[in-house]
C-alpha cells in the first residue's frame, strides 16, 4: 500500500493518515447521489466483499458521541456498544450533530481525523482481515489500511457491536 494516490483531494483523514505514518490506500470510486446504501455502493464499486468495507456511525451513549464503526454488510447493535464501553443506554445520534462534531458530511463521515475526537469502538470483525476499508472523508472515497493500524489511529476500543 502507498500513503499517496495520485489525483485525489486530500481530506482530514488523509491528511491524518499521512502525519502519524500509517501506511494506506486512498480508493476513489464513482459515487451515486442515489444510492440507497452508501457503503453497499462503495462495496460494489471498489470490488470488495461488503464485510471488509465499514461504515462509521454517530450514537449518543449515556449523553456522550461515540463513533461506531461496523460492517456495512451488517447493522450496529446499540446495547452492545453501550455494554463495551459500560454504559447503560446508547441511541443514534442526531445527523445534524455528527456532522458538527465530525466535520464531514453525511455518507463521507471518516472515524479518521475528525474536528472533534471522539470514543471509537470497532467491531471485533474487523481484525479478521488483512485490510479494512473506512471512509476517506467524502462521498466516493474509501480508505485502505490494516485493521490494527486503524485501531491505533482512532485509538479505539474493539468489541463485538455489529448486528445482523
Amino acid at each position: 500500500m502507498s500513503r499517496r494516490t495520485p489525483g485525489v483531494r486530500s481530506t482530514p483523514a488523509l491528511s491524518a493518515l499521512s502525519a502519524a505514518g500509517i501506511d494506506f490506500t486512498a480508493r476513489p470510486y464513482q459515487h451515486d447521489d442515489g444510492a440507497p446504501s452508501y457503503g453497499l455502493e462503495a462495496a460494489a464499486a471498489l470490488g470488495v466483499e461488503p464485510e471488509r468495507v465499514f461504515k462509521t456511525l454517530m450514537a449518543s451513549v449515556d449523553g456522550t458521541l461515540t463513533v461506531a464503526i461496523v460492517p456495512v454488510s451488517g447493522s450496529l447493535d446499540l446495547k452492545a456498544l453501550a455494554a463495551a464501553l459500560g454504559r447503560h443506554r446508547a441511541v443514534m445520534a442526531d445527523p445534524a450533530a455528527a456532522q458538527r462534531r465530525s466535520g464531514y458530511v453525511l455518507g463521507g463521515i471518516s472515524p479518521i481525523g475528525q474536528r472533534q475526537p471522539s470514543p471509537v469502538v470497532i467491531d471485533a470483525t474487523a481484525l479478521s482481515h488483512r485490510t479494512v476499508f473506512v471512509s476517506g472523508g467524502q462521498r466516493g472515497l474509501d480508505v485502505e489500511l490494516a485493521p490494527a493500524d486503524l485501531v491505533n489511529v482512532t485509538n479505539a476500543l474493539v468489541a463485538p457491536i455489529a448486528g445482523t
